[in-house]
């Protein structure tokens, strides 16, 4: 009988896979596509130079120049050098200045840092509703313009209708009826420093709080476990986490302390005397009591100098303790 054989599977071969395609080139971009960003950040850019740069530029060259109310009106201003800044430099009064400038930035810095930091802390230790209310009390002292809230310092010490002779007054201080405050050399600059400290404290304290906020708090019971105090908890856990904050803050109130004028204008314009004369203040009765707009420009140059050295200064300082702690 005849077997059936099964006939054997032919051997397959191997799928062959299509060959890949070649990648597509994407189609270069136009030219107007790409100059459509700088298109875009143009007007800022032309704003910033020309509100920014243009009038730096300019100080700069009136600096070099003798350039007084003749020149401002019919331009054709010569060109002298140096000399300003060496008038500038050979004048007793110039230094005088200089040297109240920095007291007035001194003063004022240390008593924002310090004021600024203690209510940080305050508000980082109140509950809910009393953190709210210290926190809007801030940003409402800090949202106050600048000459508003000078006109209402005004008010408060004026010699006849103010409520600070009335109340010292009211407390048998019979010395203090119609005490004029503003004829005062010390009384008028612990007044100003009293009002920048006042506007500059809200945004210094609600900075430092928000970055008090970020420090963990295992760090602080960690602390409290080896037995640290307060004092020691601040200086070993708080400052050096929030140094680089602290820093920040230092370095915008060095700026605006240096050049404070609208609150010294409005007040005293400078009086009495020359007891509340700082260097941006300076600049101006120079360049508009004298017409001498040339000396005006180079004291704001030298404000922009002295103020940029401190800074460098203290950056110097910062980035070489940043490098020491890593």
């Amino acid at each position: 009988m005849p077997v059936a054989v099964e006939p054997t599977s032919a051997p397959r071969t191997p799928r062959q896979r299509p060959a890949p395609r070649p990648a597509a080139r994407r189609k270069p971009a136009g030219r107007a596509h790409g100059l459509w960003p700088y298109a875009l950040i143009a007007p800022a850019i032309g704003g910033m130079l020309y509100l920014l740069v243009y009038p730096l530029v300019r100080a700069v060259l009136i600096s070099f120049q003798d350039f007084r109310l003749r020149q401002l009106i019919s331009g054709n201003a010569e060109f002298v050098g140096l000399r300003n800044y060496r008038t500038l430099l050979a004048d007793p009064r110039f230094w005088e200045v200089v040297r109240r400038t920095f007291l007035f930035m001194a003063v004022n810095v240390v008593l924002i840092m310090v004021i600024a930091t203690l209510v940080a802390l305050m508000v980082e230790r109140l509950r809910r509703v009393g953190r709210t209310v210290v926190l809007c009390s801030l940003v409402l002292a800090w949202a106050m313009p600048v000459v508003a809230a000078t006109t209402v310092f005004q008010w408060l010490f004026h010699s006849e209708f103010g409520i600070v002779n009335w109340a010292l007054t009211s407390l048998g201080l019979d010395s203090f009826e119609r005490y004029p405050w503003f004829a005062n050399g010390t009384a008028a600059f612990a007044i100003l420093v009293t009002l920048i400290v006042w506007q500059s404290v809200p945004f210094a304290a609600i900075t430092l709080y928000s970055a008090l906020t970020t420090v963990p708090l295992e760090l602080y019971e960690s602390a409290r476990l080896d037995g640290a105090g307060a004092g020691r908890i601040f200086r070993s856990v708080t400052f050096p986490m929030l140094r680089p904050i602290f820093l920040l803050v230092f370095s915008l109130e060095v700026i605006w302390t240096f050049k404070a004028f609208v609150q010294i204008w409005v007040m005293t314009r400078g009086g009495p005397g020359d007891a509340t004369t700082i260097l941006p203040v300076y600049a101006v009765q120079t360049a508009l009591s004298s017409q001498r707009y040339d000396l005006g420009s180079a004291a704001s140059m030298i404000t922009v100098v002295l103020m940029s050295g401190v800074l460098v200064l203290y950056f110097r300082q910062m980035f070489r303790q940043e490098d020491e702690s890593r």
